[in-house]
């Protein structure tokens, strides 16, 4: 049951991430930082499609991927274009691995210690959509902030 309401919340707002960055006109406002705004909305967004696909399309799922979580960072200038098919690429990749997981794996252990200590995959999922939606709701002030 856990499963499906993530499927559906995840779904919910990697779509609400695809329609954040899409109301960006001016695509050089999505790597604009100002005063202690210290992330760009094109680098939150960066960083969220880097953290699903390494914890839930590579691990979860099985998917292939190597993260660069410097470049998530780092990275400019990527095309607005290039985001959003990206954004449609984790929104598949989020929802096979998860219809991938059997109901009877949640309560067991996440395949890695990313905190230092085990977690159930329960857990795991959880903190990533609060994680997701902690910088979605960032990149969406970004947005209303700096966007003319």
């Amino acid at each position: 049951m856990l499963l499906r309401e993530l499927i559906t919340l995840f779904e919910r707002d990697i779509d609400r991430l695809y329609n954040e960055i899409e109301s960006y006109t001016d695509e050089s406002v999505l790597w604009k930082t100002e005063g202690h705004i210290s992330n760009s909305a094109g680098n939150l967004c960066l960083h969220l499609l880097g953290n699903l696909q390494a914890f839930v399309g590579h691990e979860l799922g099985g998917f292939e991927y190597t993260r660069n979580r410097e470049f998530e960072f780092e990275g400019k200038n990527v095309p607005k274009t290039q985001l959003l098919l990206e954004i449609n690429n984790l929104k598949r990749i989020v929802i096979s691995s998860l219809e991938g997981l059997d109901e009877s794996m949640i309560p067991k252990d996440y395949p890695k210690e990313v905190f230092g200590k085990p977690m159930s995959n329960e857990y795991f999922l959880i903190h990533l959509y609060g994680h997701f939606n902690y910088h979605l709701g960032q990149i969406n002030y970004h947005r209303r902030l700096l966007h003319p």
